[in-house]
């Protein structure tokens, strides 16, 4: 599958997740029972997030992405760092959640919730590694690069 044909393919999956979006929302609209209006709702919002995922990849096939400034990589470094540990703080809590629990539809939504924690932990793991740790070029890096082991460190003969 070529770019395109993947781009195409990723514009078409966005269509079907914003239905899904529109049925999930018609579905609950007059709906009396919060747990299964707001569950429903709650799949329709990752319905939206896979979406919007979909629009990142279409980026990603759509061209180059564009170097993170240095200043822009120390701030996310800090917001990654910090997201990451109130994602696993969130994972602790809830699992001590669900082994006080008794009721079993408590038990299935906590435990929905409790994955969905450990994918987004996991997630901004990754994303930590891929961006602050491989891909951050500072200036520092780009000058080196261009002069550090250049014959005439940048001047002209020497």
């Amino acid at each position: 599958m070529d770019k395109q044909e993947r781009i195409d393919f990723f514009e078409k999956q966005i269509d079907l997740e914003r239905n899904i979006v529109k049925r999930a929302e018609a579905a609950v609209k007059d709906m009396k029972n919060p747990l299964v209006k707001e569950l429903i709702l709650g799949i329709a919002m990752d319905s939206n997030k896979h979406a919007t995922l979909l629009n990142a990849l279409i980026a990603l096939n759509s061209g180059g992405t564009p170097f993170i400034k240095e200043e822009v990589t120390d701030q996310l470094k800090l917001n990654l760092e910090e997201h990451i540990k109130l994602e696993k703080k969130a994972i602790d809590t809830y699992e001590m959640l669900l082994e006080s629990l008794e009721d079993d539809r408590e038990k299935v939504v906590v435990s929905a919730i409790l994955e969905d924690e450990k994918r987004h932990h996991q997630l901004l793991i990754r994303l930590h590694k891929m961006i602050i740790e491989k891909e951050t070029v500072t200036e520092q890096d780009l000058w080196d690069w261009t002069w550090k082991d250049s014959l005439f460190h940048g001047s002209p003969g020497g």
